[in-house]
């Protein structure tokens, strides 16, 4: 497994990918399911997470109806999700060796995220991670949320590096889905929706974690 070229920049999502907060999402999403009596399977989330609300909500409602009791669900999740996040979200394993790895090579970096910069500062900051980054893309900076190429497309062009130069890092379908439509080389580190064979399609290479990302690029690095 080796990417197609060694790329001039790197974004990375954030939920899931930077942050270990996707299990405490669905954790949540099942939870506030149960509570209600809605019986939303776990496959229903695999597929929206890393979503906005809006794109949540809609598929929700597109496969259980309109009557489908949208906000008392929503403030059972977000009640649940508060509990859980209570004393912080734990950074993915590799996190801060690929910040460092990225500072050896010389190679700017952005984040884009489908959450709010609230919600950056609220979970990277505690780590002093936001200044390691050169561009921080989120919910407010564009119109059109993953599964869409705008957050991606935004991000490279705040780093000033055409997106097929650019290697997006992504844990979900529809950041997957984002990235690969904006032209960019996207790697999946599954997190809590494993790779399908579609995704696999759109990706040029599949990580088991952080670790394995740094040792492509890494690889890469020597081959440029």
């Amino acid at each position: 497994m080796t990417l197609p070229r060694m790329p001039k920049a790197v974004i990375f999502d954030m939920d899931g990918l930077l942050i270990d907060s996707e299990t405490l999402y669905r954790d949540s999403f099942l939870a506030a399911s149960q509570e209600g009596g809605h019986d939303l399977p776990v496959e229903l989330y695999q597929r929206v997470c890393g979503s906005p609300w809006d794109v949540i909500s809609g598929t929700i409602i597109a496969e259980h109806g309109a009557d489908f009791p949208m906000a008392a669900f929503r403030d059972a999740w977000l009640r649940h999700l508060a509990i859980s996040m209570a004393g912080g979200v734990a950074l993915k394993p590799g996190v801060v060796a690929m910040l460092d790895l990225l500072d050896d090579l010389k190679l700017p970096r952005a984040i884009a995220t489908s959450s709010r910069h609230e919600s950056v500062n609220r979970h990277l900051g505690p780590y002093n991670l936001l200044a390691r980054f050169d561009h921080i893309v989120a919910r407010e900076d564009y119109k059109e949320p993953k599964p869409a190429p705008m957050p991606y497309l935004t991000a490279a062009k705040r780093l000033g590096v055409a997106p097929e130069d650019c290697m997006a890092l992504e844990d979900s379908y529809h950041g997957v889905q984002s990235a690969s439509s904006a032209g960019t080389m996207a790697v999946m580190v599954p997190d809590v929706a494993p790779a399908t064979e579609k995704v696999r399609e759109k990706c040029v290479a599949i990580c088991s974690g952080l670790s394995d990302v740094a040792a492509l690029l890494l690889a890469a690095s020597m081959r440029s």
